[in-house]
């Protein structure tokens, strides 16, 4: 082999190990500093989440009277969990309200949670709240610092009954309705 081949071979070998340092560097430094999270200053989350809502109900209402005066009955016998939601009193997003379905709440600070959570003390995916036989319960998903209901640190799916502070990193959430 000539001098020049084996020159551009050791200048290659030389760049994947540099990428391989800088790749291993990012890696860390996404571990130790986690995701970036900005600050909120709009609105809250079910603020915003209910005017959307509000104009496509708007135009229904002239189209087809008839339906829509049908559709509140089924609404309202679907019980309390129809018309709970979660409320944060305490930390960073007090004052955020959540209303209820009948699908799960996920709270954490991955963008991907139904509730993320400008809090250090909060895992990517801290805990979850979901309804099971029209109750509400709330569960720890493995979080570092803990779910607390009152005071006391959760291990398994606790029922949450309306004005039980659920404590989740610098932010205390009740259920309410």
């Amino acid at each position: 082999m000539s001098e020049l081949t084996i020159t551009l071979l050791r200048l290659g070998y030389l760049a994947l190990l540099w990428i391989l340092v800088l790749s291993s560097i990012a890696v860390l430094r996404r571990d130790l500093y986690g995701t970036r999270i900005s600050r909120r200053r709009a609105r809250p989350p079910a603020v915003a989440a209910a005017a959307p809502d509000a104009p496509a109900a708007a135009p229904a209402a002239p189209q087809a009277a008839p339906a829509q005066a049908a559709q509140p009955v089924p609404r309202s016998a679907r019980g309390t969990a129809r018309t709970a939601r979660l409320v944060v009193t305490t930390g960073p997003l007090a004052g955020t309200t959540i209303p209820l379905t009948q699908s799960a709440v996920v709270l954490g600070r991955a963008p991907g949670s139904t509730l993320v959570l400008d809090d250090d003390y909060s895992s990517s995916r801290h805990a979850r709240v979901f309804p099971q036989g029209g109750q509400w319960y709330v569960e720890d998903l493995g979080s570092t610092n803990g779910t607390f209901v009152g005071e006391q640190r959760i291990s398994s799916p606790v029922l949450m009954t309306p004005g039980t502070a659920v404590r989740v990193g610098r932010n205390v959430i009740e259920l309410q309705g």
